[in-house]
């Protein structure tokens, strides 16, 4: 009994497939069933060997018993005797894979668990591991050569590699062709149906009673249908009336047209109506000499006065076609298909209003008006001039620059050390090095020539420029101290002039085209000022601190307000050339500002209190009085500290005072 049944077991192993393991699998557990059943298979088993093992017989002996056990069936043959493969044979096309059975379910309600479904076992099917980036997606694309036949499978979310006969079957597909190879749809077909007319017919099945009765079924829809256009519910199809597509040019004159009621309509203009020139027998007149004809010729056709020449015929009959009617027709159409028409809303605008509402410069007083006082003395240009607090006296300096601020009156400190070693600080001091004196009897030597000097509102730090462009063009120092220091690590470009802000720790610092604001205290750049201009030469800041004004030299003067934006909130072009120095006044809404043409504007710039309201600027006083020398003009301007006067100095070397 081993003996026979080892041949089912291996074939139960090896040959079956999933679907048929599972219809074998419930014998195991059916009780005495089975085993009554299985000792009369082993005697049909027993019976079959004796029958194989006959002489003559050359059929395999595990034939029988396979065909016995698996319910084999004899191989299909043709008409011709030939044998047909089993279509059946080698089914692997499931509709669904067994191994996984949630059954015929959208695959997206899993997406959110840890696994995609149940076996057959009711064990749950996880997904595989998937934590591919793109990087790696891409890595496997490049070196892995099946990426491209590779796809993954929703039901269990395993990448299956797909076979050359599959890969082959989505290519005939892809070309709408037939899935099978062996498919053939040109056979030829079976007349089931001859022509050949017969004696007896195909079927003799009387008719139904319903085929000559009338349908219950249709006259009550036909009713329905009835009582639903009576009562208005189906309305019957109107039949298009065609109606021509053209329309009047012309109609834009009666109101009652579709092309009267559109109110951006622009009509097409009307030709001009043929004159005496036109007529077939024109006046005496209007007909051109010979003269005439040749210069009509020569003209350019867009200079003609006309585009023909006037001609005289006896009657009407003798009157000729004209040769360019279909020229000039066509042309009429170009300019009413592409001519552009727009209509431009005009309106009458006063061009007094477009001139903004500026108070009148009397209401603003006061401000300088005429020169009082022109100090001399210098015999070359006077380049800066510096006015006390108290405002009785007045320092002027021409290279080198030596200036002192009025508030540092105390006696010299002790001598000190100096952070920065181009600059020296001593008790006493020569040499052609430029040099300023903080404390009177304090120098402070440095290597190159003095470009400019601030101090402090407070009066222990100033700082200095020098003409340089390296890192160094900068300094700060402390005359309490007695120590200098280079606030810059690099060069941001060629310093123009420096300021610190009369309020706050900041620090500005003017370049060619822009200005930069430091916090002294956090030690970084706070904003960033676009001048919108070639080179600036001079600037100052508001005594409140919220507003700037720069010069340059391509006859501008920027006004920055800081708390609105980082550019110039107005541009005065009030100068023919090139500004050399702004002021702001400490006490009164007044800046000034000096150019190379010799004058000095005083312009009224209130600011308001109301972050809501912007700056009022108004030009109130053009003041001249220096002479240009060497294509230079005012070179320095300060206002007085309580009066509202200004000082000028320029480079005929004198120093004008305005009240």
């Amino acid at each position: 009994m081993e003996d026979t049944e080892q041949p089912l077991e291996l074939q139960s192993d090896e040959e079956l497939t999933d679907s048929e393991e599972s219809v074998y699998s419930g014998l195991e557990d059916s009780g005495s069933d089975s085993t009554n059943s299985s000792d009369q298979e082993e005697e049909e088993d027993e019976e079959d060997e004796e029958e194989s093992e006959e002489p003559g017989n050359g059929a395999d002996p595990q034939g029988p018993r396979k065909s016995k056990a698996l319910g084999a069936e004899p191989p299909l043959k043709d008409s011709e005797g030939l044998s047909v493969p089993d279509e059946y044979e080698e089914d692997s096309s499931d509709e669904e894979d067994i191994r996984n059975t949630v059954g015929n379910i959208p695959m997206e309600w899993y997406q959110d668990f840890p696994h995609i479904g149940y076996d057959l076992e009711g064990k749950r099917i996880y997904k595989p591991i998937r934590n591919k980036d793109e990087l790696d997606k891409f890595l496997e694309k490049m070196e892995n050569p099946d990426y491209w036949r590779t796809v993954q499978d929703k039901m269990t979310g395993a990448d299956i590699k797909l076979t050359d006969e599959q890969v082959e079957l989505v290519h005939r597909l892809q070309r709408g062709q037939f899935g099978d190879v062996h498919f053939n749809p040109y056979e030829p077909a079976i007349d089931f149906f001859t022509h050949e007319v017969m004696i007896h017919p195909v079927t003799n099945r009387p008719a139904d009673k319903r085929s000559f009765i009338p349908s219950l079924v249709e006259k009550e829809k036909v009713s329905r249908l009835v009582h639903a256009i009576k009562m208005g519910w189906i309305k019957p199809r109107r039949p298009k009336e065609e109606t021509p597509t053209y329309y009047d040019l012309w109609a834009h004159e009666d109101p009652n047209s579709i092309l009267g009621r559109h109110k951006m309509h622009v009509p097409a203009p009307k030709m001009k109506l043929p004159g005496h020139e036109e007529s077939y027998n024109p006046p005496p007149e209007y007909l051109l000499s010979e003269e005439e004809k040749l210069a009509w010729e020569q003209q350019d056709p867009v200079d003609r006065r006309l585009s023909f020449i006037p001609q005289q015929f006896r009657c009407l009959r003798a009157v000729p076609a004209y040769p360019r009617f279909i020229h000039e027709r066509f042309e009429r159409c170009l300019d009413l298909y592409l001519c552009p028409r727009q209509r431009k809303m005009r309106v009458n605008v006063d061009p007094e209003d477009l001139i903004p509402k500026l108070p009148k410069p009397r209401d603003l007083q006061p401000f300088p008006t005429t020169q009082a006082l022109v100090y001399r003395g210098h015999s070359s240009l006077v380049r800066c001039i510096s006015v006390s607090p108290s405002g009785q006296w007045l320092a002027s300096g021409t290279a080198p620059l030596r200036a002192s601020h009025p508030n540092t009156l105390s006696a010299a400190p002790a001598p000190g050390l100096c952070t920065c070693q181009s600059c020296q600080w001593g008790e006493g001091w020569g040499g052609a090095r430029a040099g300023i004196h903080g404390p009177m009897t304090t120098p402070l030597c440095c290597p190159q020539a003095l470009k400019q000097v601030t101090w402090h509102g407070k009066g222990d730090y100033f700082a200095t420029v020098v003409a340089d462009n390296s890192s160094m063009q900068v300094l700060i120092h402390q005359t309490s101290k007695r120590w200098s220091q280079n606030p810059f690590r690099k060069s941001k470009g060629l310093v123009q002039c420096v300021l610190f802000h009369p309020i706050r720790p900041y620090f500005f610092v003017a370049t060619q085209r822009y200005v930069r604001i430091y916090n002294l205290l956090k030690q970084e750049l706070t904003k960033k000022l676009m001048a919108n201009c070639k080179w600036v030469s001079s600037m100052a800041i508001h005594p409140a601190g919220d507003n700037v004004i720069c010069g340059s030299y391509d006859s501008k003067l920027a006004w920055f307000d800081l708390d609105l934006s980082t550019r110039p909130y107005q541009l005065l072009r009030h100068h023919r050339r090139a500004l050399r120095s702004v002021a702001f006044h400490k006490h009164y809404p007044l800046f000034a500002s000096g150019s190379d043409d010799g004058t000095v504007i005083v312009c009224h710039g209130m600011v308001y209190n109301d972050l809501l309201q912007n700056p009022l600027l108004v030009p109130v006083k053009v003041l001249k009085g220096h002479a240009l020398t060497m294509d230079l003009g005012v070179l320095d301007v300060v206002f007085h500290p309580t009066q509202p006067w200004v000082f000028s100095s320029g480079a005929d070397g004198t120093i004008r005072l305005y009240t």
